[in-house]
């Protein structure tokens, strides 16, 4: 595999998977495919080689660009998504355009040309699972998780949008015997997250003067991993990988937002109770919780970043490091934020 395409490699999951094969798998030329919307940005990419990294802005809908770049490559790797829940409900036709029309244009190039697919996905097309408070690491017991045998339950447009995605891949696998394979993840968090996320967002307001929000009483629950995690499990799914096959990728790292925000503020040497509650976002799953132990066992992957505190402290810490990234966007997003109360 000498030559990949990553869609939305400008983005923030996409670009730590760019920056981790440039770093781990030096034979690898990468191509990345990127609209630079909002959440695309060229500086996730700035430092890499140019000889092995070339961005190509364009939109994973445009059917002869697409058709193009594919024919030349090995795989598609897709990260490639209208991903913000709560831009979803204000508008949610990007998110079919990009999440169903734009999968459809990969995949039916990529059959045409015989080309690897990976397919990034997410947890949410699950729905969500009942609260408990004894997480792991505050009490006993696993708790319900989801398998790449749950039925899928979408709650939001964004969600059900990845779930329709996730079903075109698998129809194609089985009518036209499509080489692909597809990751469902937990919640990542990391460096070149964008700032209306929950976690740089609280991360920012301290920095900023800001008081951090949190929705509603904050016991929903998220499985957090950190993105270079995520990045060392698609290239194993992507190498390793049966076709046809879904792998759940997590680290068992579930905490509920209440928590995190309070880890936040600890963190920052801010007093713990140093945050608003806002509106809670209508349809909010109550809580997602992933089962990777098929990736585990049948891939061999396991994560790096299992200590959640010590992956938040360096987080935190490249924020405070790169407020060039940021800063000009947080006005605009608290703005945007502040018109729904939240």
């Amino acid at each position: 595999m000498k030559n990949i395409i990553v869609t939305g490699g400008a983005g923030f999951i996409g670009s730590n998977f760019v920056h981790y094969v440039v770093k781990y798998h030096p034979e690898v030329h990468v191509t990345v495919l990127d609209k630079l919307t909002y959440a695309g940005n060229k500086e996730n990419l700035a430092g890499l080689p140019e000889d092995r990294v070339e961005l190509v802005v364009g939109d994973i809908s445009d059917a002869e660009l697409v058709e193009r770049l594919v024919k030349k490559t090995d795989a598609v790797v897709h990260y490639a998504a209208e991903s913000h829940n709560d831009n979803s409900l204000k508008d949610p036709f990007p998110f079919v355009q990009t999440n169903i029309i734009g999968t459809y244009t990969l995949i039916e190039a990529c059959r045409k040309y015989d080309v690897r697919y990976h397919h990034v996905s997410t947890d949410e097309v699950y729905g969500d699972l009942p609260l408990r408070e004894d997480l792991p690491g505050h009490g006993e017991g696993d708790g319900e998780k989801f398998t790449d045998k749950t039925p899928y339950n979408p709650s939001s447009p964004y969600s059900s949008t990845k779930a329709g995605s996730d079903l075109l891949v698998k129809a194609w696998v089985r009518s036209f015997d499509l080489q692909a394979t597809i990751s469902n993840c937990s919640n990542n968090y990391g460096p070149y997250q964008h700032i209306e996320k929950f976690i740089p967002r609280q991360i920012t307001n301290v920095l900023s003067g800001i008081r951090p929000k949190l929705y509603g009483d904050g016991k929903n629950v998220r499985d957090w991993i950190h993105t270079n995690d995520h990045s060392s499990a698609v290239w194993a799914i992507l190498t390793k990988g049966k076709i046809g096959e879904t792998y759940l990728i997590g680290a068992d790292g579930e905490e509920n937002n209440k928590r995190v925000m309070e880890l936040i503020l600890e963190l920052m040497d801010q007093p713990k109770d140093a945050y608003d509650h806002v509106n809670d976002r209508p349809g909010h799953d109550l809580r997602y919780a992933i089962d990777s132990t098929k990736l585990r066992d049948e891939l061999g992957w396991t994560p790096e970043f299992t200590n959640f505190r010590d992956g938040l402290a360096d987080t935190i810490r490249w924020y405070q490091e790169n407020r060039g990234w940021w800063e000009a966007e947080k006005q605009a997003v608290e703005q945007s934020y502040a018109k729904n109360g939240q």
